[in-house]
């Protein structure tokens, strides 16, 4: 449920303008979500909310995808449908941004174990905070050098 609700939310924001752009260009909008459990989740999503007063989704098609690293704990005919390898327009993307951010995480977690759940999630917020700082910073290197 909270899943359907904050896709429903992130398409209805992140396309706003997208399908009627596509249209004018004659063509269908896409939208590829990687999930770590897409197989299951995306069989009834649809039904969920149709069925729904509170959840709806712009006129695009949802392409259905599982990252890399939790594929492979899946069935066997999950790999051909949703990984990411056989999905046009998906590139080289892996699907696990959080994921990355585990080595990290490990590194405090000795430290946070004792924290209050308030100074937890300050201290996780600076972890994830200076992580996408050091991305930015390597972003605009990887820029300049590619100019």
């Amino acid at each position: 449920m909270n899943i359907d609700y904050a896709i429903c939310n992130a398409l209805k924001h992140l396309t706003r303008n997208l399908a009627r752009r596509q249209r004018q260009q004659g063509r269908r909008a896409q939208a590829m979500l990687d999930y770590d459990i897409s197989c299951s989740w995306i069989i009834n999503f649809l039904k969920r909310v149709a069925a729904s007063n509170h959840l709806e989704i712009p006129d695009i098609d949802i392409i259905a995808a599982v990252g890399k690293f939790h594929l492979g704990a899946h069935a066997e005919k999950c790999f051909c449908r949703f990984s990411l390898n056989f999905i046009h327009g998906a590139g080289q993307h892996d699907g696990e941004i959080i994921e990355t951010l585990w080595p990290a995480v490990n590194k405090i977690s000795p430290s946070i174990r004792l924290m209050t759940k308030a100074s937890r999630r300050e201290m996780l917020d600076d972890v994830m905070r200076y992580s996408n700082f050091n991305k930015l910073i390597g972003m605009s290197k990887r820029i300049y050098i590619q100019l």
